[in-house]
Formats: C-alpha cells, structure tokens, sequence
C-alpha cells in the first residue's frame, strides 16, 4: 500500500491509501478527487508522515507537524525541539510555556 497527502496551500488536507499495483497513485488520486496529491512514506529515516494540518516543505519533499508551542524550534530534521530537552522517564512530563520548563505530571 501507498500514502498519498491531499495538499492545499502547502497544508496537508487528507491521506489516502492506494494500492501498490496503482502505477501513478498521486495522478490516481488527482483523476478521482481533484487537487494536489504527493506520496507519504511510513518508517523512512529523515522524513514524516503526512496527517492533517502538517505543512508540506516541497524543497525537502517532507511533512512538519504544527507547531506545538511558540518557544519550540525545528531541527534539521523537521522535528519540532523544545528549548530545554525532556528529560528521561519516568516522572511523566508535560511542557509549561509560560515558565518554559518541563513539569512533572502529578498522580
């Protein structure tokens, strides 16, 4: 099976499913639903998975998830880092954007 992610102004829509023997499964999916279709991959090193809301970076062929904080920044590979790292577990964390910091999760 094959991923395809539906892209609207760079912004990723819906994911599809085609399958293998498809020859040309964004110009498939172009033919049966309209717009602008590009292949995701599952388990590739380096790149992504598409799903909804991710933006699509056409020079790097890859898929950024939304940002889930302001203070947050990408790295090199597309990957949305906190400004200080998570540390191991256990506690279980959560990020706290006023202070910045991580926080333990209370029982």
């Amino acid at each position: 099976m094959a991923y395809y992610a539906q892209i609207v102004d760079d912004i990723v829509t819906e994911v599809i499913v085609v399958n293998d023997d498809v020859a040309d499964g964004a110009q498939f999916a172009q033919d049966l639903l309209g717009g602008v279709w590009v292949q995701t991959f599952e388990n590739t090193e380096g790149k992504n998975f598409a799903s909804i809301g991710y933006t699509y970076d056409s020079v790097n062929n890859n898929f950024i998830a939304p940002q889930p904080y302001p203070s947050w920044t990408l790295d090199s590979n597309d990957i949305w880092q906190p400004p200080i790292p998570q540390p191991p577990p256990p506690p279980q964390t959560y990020w706290d954007e006023t202070t910045q910091t991580w926080k333990v999760l209370k029982p």
